[in-house]
C-alpha cells in the first residue's frame, strides 16, 4: 500500500497520556480480536489443520530500532489503515456471499472490533500529528487483496486471515507503543547532545 505523506517538521513529541490511551485501546482490541477469532472458527467449523498461516496481507516497511518516532508511528498508522480497509471489505463479502442472517454474538463482536479498530487508528493518527505536524495521507489500496477469492471455502479462510491480520497488527501496536517512552528518552538525549555540541562550537 503506497502513501504520499506531507510532513511538517518540528512538531512536539507525543503526549504520554495520549500514548497510554492508545495503548489501552489496543489492549482492549486485542482481547476482542481473540474472542472474534474463536467465534468465527466455531461459526464456520474451521479446524486448526486448515488454518495455515500464508504470510502477511498488510505491507509496510519493516520496523526497526533505527527508525525515529515519526517513522515508527507512520508505519503503524499505515498498517492499521490497511487493516481497516481489509476488515470493511471482509464484512461486506461476508454479508454478500455468506448471508447476513440473524444478528448474534459473532456479528456483535465483529462490529465491536471494527469500531475499536477505527478508534485505535484515530488515536495513532493523533500521535502521528503530534510528531509530524499535520500529515496528509493519500492511501492507495493497490496490492491489497480487497476482493478476496470466489470459492466459498477459500473466502471463509480469507476472512479468517483478515481477522488474524487485525489481531497481529493490534499486538504490534501494543508492543510499539509500550516502547515509545524509551525511544522518546533516547531522542531527548540525542537532541540534547547535539545542542550541547553546537553550543560548545560557538
Amino acid at each position: 500500500m503506497a502513501f504520499r505523506l506531507t510532513r511538517v517538521i518540528g512538531g512536539p513529541e507525543p503526549n504520554r497520556s495520549t500514548v497510554s490511551r492508545a495503548t489501552a485501546i489496543a489492549e482492549q482490541l486485542s482481547q476482542e480480536c481473540s474472542i472474534l477469532l474463536e467465534l468465527y472458527r466455531k461459526k464456520e467449523s474451521l479446524t486448526t489443520d486448515v488454518l495455515m498461516d500464508d504470510g502477511r496481507l498488510v505491507s509496510v516497511p519493516p520496523t526497526s530500532s533505527q527508525l525515529d518516532i515519526r517513522d515508527t508511528l507512520w508505519c503503524l498508522h499505515s498498517a492499521l489503515l490497511q487493516c481497516r480497509s481489509l476488515l470493511e471489505r471482509a464484512i461486506a463479502r461476508e454479508e454478500e456471499e455468506l448471508g447476513g442472517g440473524k444478528k448474534g454474538d459473532y456479528e456483535t463482536q465483529r462490529k465491536m472490533v471494527k469500531e475499536r479498530l477505527s478508534l485505535l487508528l484515530s488515536n495513532v493518527g493523533e500521535l502521528l500529528k503530534a510528531v509530524d505536524g499535520a500529515p496528509v495521507l493519500s492511501p492507495s489500496l493497490e496490492g491489497l487483496e480487497l476482493n478476496g477469492p470466489t470459492i466459498l471455502f477459500e473466502l471463509k479462510l480469507w476472512v479468517y486471515r483478515i481477522f488474524k491480520e487485525v489481531d497481529y497488527w493490534t499486538k504490534t501496536t501494543i508492543t510499539t507503543l509500550q516502547g515509545l517512552p524509551s525511544v522518546m528518552a533516547k531522542e531527548h538525549t540525542r537532541t540534547a547532545r547535539v545542542r550541547s555540541t553546537r553550543s560548545t562550537r560557538r
